[in-house]
C-alpha cells in the first residue's frame, strides 16, 4: 500500500523545492524533512503540515510558505486523495474519503501482509535477550513483565522486517543455585518434585527460600554456599552431579511456563558454557593493557575518562561475576550469529551495567559493541508491595495466572456462558493470558508500575478481556452474516458518509506507522494504546451504524467490510502484544 502520509509528504517537498528554486534557492526539500501531524480540531482537516521548518531556507515567514505551497499543491495531480487549503503557518489537508477508504480496504483486505508489515527494519538483524531467569527459583511477576517484553518487541521487529532472533541466556551457575542446592543437600533427603506434587522450578525455589531461613540461624551457611561453587569451578563429581539435577529441575518447569504464556526462543545460552569465555577475554585485555590487576589479585577496568568509575572483572580467587560472563556470552552470540543489534531486555537497575558492558566490549576491539541496546524497564509490584525471593514473598508466575484464570472461568459461569464458548478452562486461560500481558504492556517500559490482578480482568475499559470482546463481537456479527443484506451487496466505499465511519477509516489508515514507531521507540505500549483507540472506534461505529441491517445491501456490504478489515488488524496488533485472539466470548 502507498501511505497517503507519504504521498502528501513527497508533494509537500517538491512544492517547497519549486518554491525555492523560483527563488534563487538551490537547496532540495526531502520528504522525511516534512512532518505531518493530525490537526486538533476536525474541521481543521486530517492531516496539518507545518511550514516553521522551512521558514529559514526559504527566507519567508512560515504564513507565506503555507499559502504558497497551498496554491502549488491545489493544482498538482493529488486532487484524487484530497483537498487543500493554509491555515496561517500550516497547509492543512482534507483527504478524500472514497479514495483513501478503497485504498485502506484493499490493501487491509486483499493484501494484509504487506499493509500490517511496514519494511522499516527490511534485512536488519536483531538479536533480542530476554527472560534471563535464574535456576534457583521459578518465574514470578517481575519476569512476567521481562518475558512479554521481549517476547512483544521481537514480534515488532520482525513485523518491520527484521530478521529477529529470540535467545534466552539461562543463568544455571553461581551462588545463587549453590544455596539451593547446599539446603537441598542438607535437608532434601532424596525428595523430588514428583515425590512432594510440586512443579519443578517451585520445588527448586523453595529450597532457596530454606537457605535463607537456614543462614538466619547458622551465619556459616554463606561460606559453605561458596565453597560449593568453588567446587563446582573445580569440577568436583558430587557437586556438579547435584548442580545438574537441581538446574534440570528448575530449567523444565521454566520452560512450561513460557510455553503457556506463549513466549518462545531460537536459542538457550547457559552461563555454565560461557563464564570461562569471558575470564579468556578479561585475561587477553589484562595483557593488551586494556585492564590492570589490584594487589590482592583481582582484575579491574578503569572507565574514568569515559564518565564511569573503576568495575572489579574478576574476583581476587579468579572466579567470574556477571560482568564477566556476560561478556563472554555477548561475544558468543555473536560468533554464533553475526547480528547487527543486539538489544538486552533488563530491569532499569542493571542500566549501569550495561553502561559498563559495552564500553568494555568496545575497549576489546569489537566494534559491533557500538550497536547494544539496553532496553530498560522498571519494576512491577502488587498493591501488596515490592517482592522478594529469598523470603518466599513473589508471585509465582503460575500462581498469578491460576489466579486470573479462575476469576475469567467464574465471570464466565456467572453470565452462563460456558456452552456459549464452548471450552471454558481454555477460554479462561487465554483471557487470564491476555489480561495480564495487556496489562504489562499498556504502561511505558520504563515507569515502574503496579500490578491490580482484578483491574486486569475487567470487561470494561482499557484491558486485554475488553479487546478480546471486540474481537470476538465483530467474529460473532461475520457468523450471523448469511442471509443479510451484506450477502447480497457490492462494496462501496463512496457510501460511508458518516463520521463516525471515516473516524474508523483514518485510524485503520494508522496501523502501519504505529508498529514502526512501536519498533523505533522499542515501546510495545504504542500499540497498546492504538489497539484501545481501535476498539472505542469500533465501538462508536457499531453503535452509530447499523452494519447487518443497513439501509441498503451495497452499504451493508460496504460496513461488513469495513468490519472485516478492522478484525485483520485487531488480530495482527494483539498478537504484536502477545494477546490471544478469542472468537468467541
Amino acid at each position: 500500500m502507498q501511505d497517503i502520509k507519504e504521498i502528501w509528504k513527497q508533494a509537500v517537498a517538491a512544492a517547497l523545492t519549486e518554491l525555492a528554486q523560483q527563488n534563487g534557492i538551490v537547496d532540495i526539500i526531502r520528504a522525511e524533512q516534512v512532518v505531518v501531524e493530525i490537526p486538533p480540531k476536525p474541521e481543521l482537516g486530517d492531516l496539518g503540515i507545518p511550514m516553521f521548518p522551512f521558514a529559514k531556507v526559504l527566507r519567508k515567514g512560515p504564513p507565506q510558505i503555507a499559502q504558497a505551497v497551498a496554491e502549488r499543491l491545489s493544482s498538482s495531480g493529488n486532487a484524487q486523495w484530497g483537498t487543500v487549503a493554509a491555515e496561517g503557518p500550516y497547509v492543512n489537508i482534507r483527504l478524500e474519503k472514497a479514495a483513501v477508504t478503497k485504498q485502506i480496504l484493499q490493501a487491509v483486505l486483499e493484501h494484509p501482509e504487506d499493509f500490517e508489515r511496514p519494511q522499516s527494519l527490511k534485512n536488519r538483524k536483531i538479536m533480542v535477550e530476554f527472560s534471563s531467569p535464574n535456576t534457583n527459583k521459578p518465574l514470578h511477576l517481575g519476569h512476567l513483565r521481562n518475558d512479554v517484553l521481549g517476547e512483544s518487541i521481537s514480534r515488532i521487529l520482525a513485523a518491520c522486517g527484521a530478521e529477529v532472533r529470540k535467545v534466552c541466556i539461562i543463568n544455571d551457575r553461581g551462588i545463587h543455585i549453590c544455596k539451593s542446592m547446599l539446603a537441598y543437600k542438607e535437608f532434601g533427603q532424596g525428595k523430588t518434585p514428583e515425590s512432594e506434587g510440586v512443579k519443578s522450578d517451585r520445588f527448586v525455589g523453595d529450597w532457596y527460600v530454606r537457605f535463607h531461613k537456614m543462614s538466619q540461624e547458622d551465619p556459616s551457611a554463606e561460606e559453605r554456599a561458596q565453597e560449593l561453587l568453588r567446587k563446582w569451578e573445580q569440577g568436583d563429581a558430587e557437586t556438579v552431579s547435584l548442580w545438574k539435577q537441581m538446574n534440570s529441575w528448575a530449567v523444565e518447569g521454566i520452560k512450561k511456563t513460557y510455553e503457556r504464556t506463549g513466549v518462545s526462543f531460537d536459542q538457550y545460552y547457559f552461563e555454565s558454557q560461557t563464564y570461562l569465555k569471558g575470564k579468556e577475554e578479561v585475561l587477553k585485555g589484562l595483557e593488551q593493557g586494556f585492564f590492570y590487576r589490584e594487589e590482592d589479585g583481582s582484575v579491574w577496568v578503569d572507565l574514568t575518562a569515559d564518565g564511569l568509575d573503576k568495575k572489579v572483572l574478576l574476583r581476587k580467587d579468579g572466579t567470574s561475576l556477571y560482568i564477566t560472563q556476560d561478556i563472554g556470552t555477548a561475544i558468543f552470540r555473536h560468533h554464533d550469529w553475526p547480528f547487527e543489534r543486539l538489544v538486552y531486555v533488563v530491569g532499569s537497575e542493571q542500566q549501569y551495567h550495561f553502561k559498563v558492558l559495552f564500553k568494555v566490549l568496545e575497549k576489546l576491539g569489537y566494534d559491533w559493541a557500538k550497536n547494544l541496546y539496553h532496553l530498560s524497564y522498571g519494576m512491577v509490584n502488587l498493591p501488596e508491595g515490592k517482592m522478594k525471593s529469598r523470603e518466599g514473598t513473589v508471585v509465582d508466575a503460575d500462581d498469578l495466572i491460576d489466579s486470573l484464570k479462575a476469576m475469567a472461568l467464574q465471570e464466565i459461569k456467572e453470565k452462563n456462558r460456558e456452552e456459549a464458548v464452548g471450552d471454558g478452562e481454555s477460554v479462561a486461560e487465554k483471557i487470564a493470558v491476555g489480561a495480564l500481558h495487556y496489562y504489562l504492556l499498556q504502561v511505558s517500559p520504563t515507569k515502574d508500575m503496579l500490578f491490580n490482578p482484578r483491574e486486569s480482568l475487567s470487561f470494561n475499559g482499557n484491558t486485554g478481556p475488553y479487546l478480546q470482546y471486540m474481537g470476538a463481537r465483530i467474529s460473532s456479527m461475520l457468523r450471523k452474516k448469511a442471509g443479510s443484506l451484506a450477502e447480497s451487496g457490492s462494496v462501496k466505499p463512496e457510501l460511508l458518509s458518516d463520521e463516525a465511519e471515516w473516524a474508523l477509516v483514518k485510524t485503520l489508515s494508522q496501523y502501519p506507522e504505529t508498529v514502526s514507531l512501536a519498533a523505533s521507540q522499542m515501546d510495545p505500549s504504542i500499540i497498546a494504546a492504538y489497539l484501545y483507540e481501535l476498539s472505542k472506534a469500533f465501538s462508536r461505529f457499531y453503535h452509530d451504524c447499523p452494519i447487518l441491517n443497513a439501509e441498503s445491501a451495497d452499504l451493508a456490504a460496504t460496513r461488513l467490510a469495513l468490519s472485516k478489515a478492522v478484525l485483520e488488524v485487531l488480530k495482527s496488533a494483539m498478537n504484536l502484544v502477545c494477546i490471544p485472539f478469542l472468537d468467541v466470548m
